[in-house]
C-alpha cells in the first residue's frame, strides 16, 4: 500500500488523525510485542520485560505510557507494598490483537523466504571489488 493511501484523515471528537498516524502509534517497534503479550491477560511490568527480547526498561515504560494514552492498555495499580501494577488490553486492543496475531504468524512463516530474498538481492547487487 502506498503511503498516499494511508493519509486519509479521520475526525473524531474534533481531533484529526490520519490513518498513517494511527498505524505509526500502534505498530511501532515495541508496541506489537507489548500488545501481543498483554492480550493474554493482565501482565506485570517485569513479565513484559522478560517476554520482549531486547527492550530496555525505559523503552518499555515509554511504550506502556504511549499505549495507555492511545486507549489500548489499562494500567491498574494495587495498593500493596511494594505497589503491584498490571497492564490489561482494552476491548479496542483486543480487536487489534486479531490483526497483529495474523501479522506475527505471517512474519514467522515468511522469515526464511525474506532472508533468502535479501541474500539473493545482495548477491546480485554487490559490485565485485576491483583489485588495488
Amino acid at each position: 500500500m502506498s503511503r498516499s493511501h494511508t493519509d486519509v484523515t479521520a475526525h473524531q471528537g474534533g481531533v484529526a488523525c490520519t490513518v498513517s498516524e494511527v498505524i505509526d502509534r500502534v505498530a511501532g517497534k515495541w508496541s506489537i510485542g507489548i500488545l501481543v503479550a498483554a492480550a493474554e491477560g493482565p501482565v506485570r511490568f517485569s513479565e513484559l520485560e522478560r517476554q520482549i527480547t531486547g527492550i530496555s526498561r525505559r523503552m518499555l515504560t515509554l511504550n506502556l505510557r504511549k499505549l495507555e494514552r492511545e486507549g489500548l492498555l489499562i494500567r491498574t495499580v494495587y495498593p500493596t507494598v511494594p505497589p503491584r501494577v498490571e497492564y490489561t488490553c482494552t476491548d479496542m486492543a483486543l480487536e487489534l490483537h486479531e490483526t497483529l496475531s495474523t501479522l506475527v504468524t505471517w512474519a514467522e512463516r515468511h522469515a526464511p523466504d525474506i532472508a533468502k530474498a535479501h541474500a539473493t538481492y545482495d548477491a546480485a547487487h554487490t559490485a565485485p571489488r576491483q583489485p588495488a
